[in-house]
């Protein structure tokens, strides 16, 4: 956190005048009670001399939130440098202006929202602008998963779509994901256009709205099609006898999930009770992720008192998926699957029941899927990370990336959903379970096609933009000759189909079985390391699994030298 400048110099004092200047600018635009509350009080102590509460009103308007092909995500509250109204009206302007431009008045633009605070605000306040600016807005009739709505973009035949989530960050957090007409999520250049829309919206009270009552809710029928769509993806005559634990985590997903499951004709889930409904605040976990430690604990603890036969995780938007099978070896009896063991079981069982066309991971994912193709003898790409890019292979037939992400119906849903993808796991391990088998012995049936692939990831944290440049241009220049014992062979751009990411945006290592990935993150202020090593001459994983923690811990060892 920024601390107080010197006030008493004539630099100190310009520079304060100019910050108090901004925030009362600020406040004469915004129409929430809470936030202007908010900023009220942190002026007026910093007016008054209060150190912290100038560090937290300099933090504010430290510039503002970027618009990006992420869109927009950060923490809520005042200021251009938070999620707030003020932020989302301009980011809607400037968007309606874009749909303007490219596609004159009158489009249709499909507008969703989750549980969390004040989406369905920022919701209602983009469907206002919209029809104020001549469009044609469609908001989504209750809080419902992101891939209902990327859905919507194409059954709708909208040429825009926005949805309010900020997916599994933590409570403060809140953002705005945007799909353009073709169903998936903003890239270059259009996140470029928009942003530049953004940054000519003048004064918010020139920006036209129109009444949220005059807004059109986004039929019933287009759900009640998403459901029946998700059922023709189910092999003919499938055997649907599971017993399966479902948490939502706090978010949206549950009432979708359990029609989709339900229709297709498994018996009702055994839903996670206390993170069933829908909870901005996430009271039963710390990080809404089911990819984070304990996240799990009550579900494990639910599928242990029915003898499950998987659990089925759903992040609180539901655009992602993890899995947890039983596995007397762990500690709690459960044991979760990494996003890439799950995405190479799903594209294994994809490609060996007849689905065709191009089998699609990114950059930081397993290179698994490339053996899987090849043994089905079924099309593979790899993209840069992200499903802005993986919707965008042709032909796709799955695409999956390792951060719990996959997408099953591409036709349809142009971008990672969770239901979907669950209920063909859900049909997979119903299938197992009908021949005798599990989901590890599917997965090492997997792993004798892949040569015994293991990954796994680290991150390191830091707030200092400069400090996580400063560890990659480090990593370039001088990176270590070994990481537990396994020798480092190369280091190079990340790259897809020959095509490099930007310098220093993200480093490629090759170790000798294997390769490390490592990148800034595009939502946290942290790297993100992805660590994969394989052996086909084991016999099993297990040699590769110390060999691979060996090589995690010595990395981390490595980042440490910059604490």
């Amino acid at each position: 956190m920024t601390q107080s400048t010197d006030h008493s110099t004539t630099t100190g004092t310009a520079i304060s005048e100019a910050l108090f200047a901004a925030a009362r600018a600020w406040l004469a635009e915004d129409p929430d009670p809470a936030t202007r509350t908010e900023l009220s009080d942190l002026l007026e102590a910093a007016e008054s001399g209060d150190s912290v509460a100038y560090g937290y009103l300099e933090d504010r308007f430290d510039g503002r939130l970027q618009f990006g092909t992420a869109g927009l995500r950060g923490e809520l509250g005042a200021g251009p440098n938070r999620m707030n109204r003020v932020t989302v009206l301009r980011a809607a302007a400037g968007l309606a202006a874009f749909v303007t431009e490219e596609h004159g008045t009158g489009q249709v633009v499909a507008i969703g929202y989750d549980a969390r605070h004040n989406s369905r605000r920022f919701a209602e306040d983009t469907a206002e602008v919209m029809l104020g600016a001549g469009h044609r807005p469609y908001l989504m009739p209750r809080e419902l998963p992101t891939p209902m709505l990327a859905y919507s973009v194409l059954a709708l035949g909208a040429k825009a779509g926005v949805m309010v989530t900020a997916s599994h960050n933590p409570a403060r957090d809140n953002g705005y994901k945007v799909y353009l007409g073709d169903g998936s999520q903003i890239t270059t250049p259009n996140d470029t256009l928009i942003a530049a829309k953004i940054d000519a919206v003048g004064a918010l009270a020139d920006v036209p709205r129109g009444a949220v009552e005059d807004v059109e809710a986004v039929p019933e029928d287009v759900i009640e099609a998403y459901i029946a769509r998700s059922a023709q993806l189910l092999p003919d005559a499938p055997n649907l006898d599971l017993t399966y634990v479902y948490t939502a985590m706090h978010g949206v997903g549950f009432e979708l999930f359990r029609r989709v499951l339900t229709n297709a004709g498994f018996r009702e889930p055994i839903s996670v009770p206390e993170q069933q409904k829908p909870d901005p605040d996430f009271p039963t976990v710390s990080f809404p992720n089911p990819e984070e430690p304990g996240a799990l604990d009550l579900a494990f603890a639910l599928a242990a008192e029915h003898g499950a036969d998987v659990i089925i995780a759903n992040d609180p938007d539901a655009d992602r998926m993890a899995l947890a099978v039983p596995d007397k070896a762990a500690p709690s009896g459960w044991r979760r699957l990494s996003g890439d063991d799950v995405g190479l079981l799903l594209g294994h069982y994809l490609a060996t029941t007849g689905r065709r066309g191009t089998f699609a991971t990114s950059i930081v994912s397993s290179e698994g899927l490339a053996a899987i193709a090849a043994d089905a003898a079924v099309d593979y790409a790899r993209t840069l990370t992200g499903f802005k890019w993986l919707s965008k292979v042709p032909d796709l037939a799955f695409g999956y990336e390792e951060a719990i992400g996959y997408c099953v119906d591409p036709s349809h849903v142009r971008d990672k959903d969770g239901i979907t993808a669950a209920l063909t796991t859900a049909v997979m391990v119903a299938a197992l379970k009908a021949d005798g088998r599990t989901l590890l012995d599917y997965l090492a049936e997997v792993d004798r096609i892949t040569g015994n692939l293991v990954t796994t990831q680290l991150s390191i944290r830091s707030n200092d933009p400069d400090q996580i440049q400063t560890m990659m241009r480090t990593l370039r220049q001088n990176p270590p000759s070994d990481l537990g014992g396994v020798p480092v062979t190369e280091v190079g751009d990340l790259s897809a189909d020959g095509k490099p990411l930007p310098p220093e945006q993200g480093l490629r290592l090759a170790l000798d079985g294997g390769w490390i990935a490592v990148r800034p993150s595009g939502t946290e202020p942290k790297l993100k390391c992805y660590i994969e090593l394989g052996d086909r001459a084991a016999a099993d994983r297990a040699p590769v699994v110390e060999r691979i923690a060996a090589v995690r811990a010595e990395l981390d060892e490595w980042f440490g030298q910059f604490a």
